[in-house]
């Protein structure tokens, strides 16, 4: 790989550039007659030049580059995680033609005898409510939380192997939800539009659910929003990605490791609670998870001395 890149590009510079070449190979096989698919390509040949252009002109300045190309060079991966993920989750039921929630719901109730979102819902209480939706909806500020306080570090490498293993298990979890796209027990166990009346929650509750339900691809006022919402049920990116930061968190003892461990262990019980996820969603979210630092660490080695 390192005849392709310089030295001076970042594994996660690497992996992310491969990643917007592989899913644009996606985009163009499969929608060789959509604009829109045509217009991700395009998109993502765009993020590869900034990306190519931003790590060489900071190679080349160094402590003289210009601030702002220093930001996009540093933190472009903020974005990036959130436009690819747009494409991988979106993209993928008009691949297959179907959602694969039955075999999912059928397997949550092979394991467990019933439908653990229903079962949960026994519990439901407007307090616990709130503070789960606050929990889902905290998902993207662990990540900035968490890697402001390795940016502030005078060794960035930390930061870069925490970047690195992030972005992979990201990239990860997209290829399920391209090989197995499910939208979640929310829509197929549950009425969607009985959501606030049967999880109602306190004050910030609806405005979150509104705000996840956009990221989610849903426009407000639909009347169908199981034709808009993103298929990104399998696996749990919430828990395969939750569960990678606090692996960072708690390896580069960071001052936000219990802060981050008890959100996100809320993080993850909502994500049945909240009916976003079936259980089999959750575990195979683990099992990504266990994967995505196993096979990480070798990947960033091989990457980083050019050899296994």
């Amino acid at each position: 790989m390192n005849r392709i890149f310089q030295t001076y590009y970042t594994a996660a510079d690497r992996i992310s550039v491969l990643f917007l070449v592989l899913l644009s190979i996606i985009e163009l096989s499969f929608g060789l007659f959509t604009s829109a698919y045509a217009l991700y390509a395009v998109v993502n040949g765009v993020i590869i030049a900034l990306i190519v252009s931003s790590v060489r002109h900071v190679h080349r300045k160094k402590e003289k580059s210009n601030p702002a190309v220093m930001l996009f060079r540093d933190w472009y991966l903020l974005p990036l995680i959130l436009i690819v993920y747009s494409q991988a989750a979106s993209i993928n039921h008009s691949i297959h033609g179907r959602d694969y929630d039955t075999v999912l719901i059928a397997l949550d109730r092979w394991i467990f005898g019933t439908d653990p979102t229903v079962w949960i819902f026994r519990f439901a209480h407007p307090v616990v409510t709130e503070i789960l939706q606050i929990a889902y909806a905290s998902y993207y500020l662990f990540f900035i939380a968490l890697f402001v306080e390795l940016y502030r570090r005078s060794d960035l490498a930390q930061f870069h192997h925490g970047a690195f293993l992030v972005v992979y298990g990201f990239y990860l979890s997209y290829i399920g939800y391209l090989l197995f796209p499910a939208v979640g027990p929310r829509f197929y166990l549950h009425d969607f539009f009985a959501t606030d009346t049967e999880l109602p929650g306190i004050f910030l509750t609806p405005y979150l659910r509104e705000i996840v339900n956009s990221g989610g691809g849903i426009p407000a006022g639909v009347s169908n929003p199981i034709e808009y919402v993103h298929r990104d049920a399998f696996p749990s990116g919430h828990t395969q990605l939750t569960m990678v930061a606090m692996y960072i968190a708690f390896t580069a003892r960071t001052k936000i490791r219990w802060w981050l461990f008890t959100g996100g262990s809320l993080l993850i019980i909502s994500t049945i609670y909240m009916r976003y996820h079936y259980v089999v969603d959750v575990m195979a979210g683990m099992a990504f998870f266990l994967f995505t630092i196993w096979s990480g660490k070798r990947i960033y080695s091989i990457i980083k001395t050019g050899s296994p």
